[in-house]
């Protein structure tokens, strides 16, 4: 069995559980909504989340310590569910980070574009607004140059 040092930055332990209403959603999603869970299934469930995830987190940090890094990346989480021996979690969590990626890359997209629309909007300002106050001023100088030549007469 390996034993993992935490440096747990709570006061109590129930402090890094996850929210119930959290772990009753993922129990649903589980196991349909025909299915109820008791408070102690859910406080079980969820303290076995914690675990795990405080788990999973120590051993990819070490995974990041090894490679003289701070930061966590994907493949450091990957690298630590094969050494936790969840092999069968790492195709998953390839497409979710995949798809995590491709969210974040089209939403970085349609922002810059959003900029770009603003930043040309406020370099051209709509020249719709200065026709429209021409036509409500009695029309165009053509039409004006053709009435007063009717007048000359």
């Amino acid at each position: 069995m390996i034993f993992v040092k935490l440096n747990i930055m709570a006061e109590k332990p129930e402090d890094l559980n996850l929210p119930n209403a959290v772990i009753s959603r993922l129990v649903k999603e589980a196991l349909g909504d025909g299915v109820n869970i008791s408070k102690e299934a859910r406080s079980a469930i969820s303290k076995a989340a914690s675990v795990f995830v405080l788990y999973c987190t120590s051993c990819a940090n070490n995974h990041a310590l090894e490679s003289k890094r701070k930061t966590l990346t994907g493949k450091d989480v990957m690298d630590a569910l094969e050494e936790m021996e969840f092999p069968q979690f790492i195709e998953p969590l390839k497409k979710s980070l995949e798809a995590f990626r491709k969210d974040q890359k089209d939403k970085k997209e349609a922002a810059a574009k959003k900029r770009k629309t603003e930043s040309l909007s406020e370099e051209f300002p709509d020249t719709k607004k200065q026709k429209t106050d021409e036509n409500q001023d009695g029309g165009s100088d053509d039409n004006d140059a053709e009435n007063n030549e009717g007048n000359e007469k």
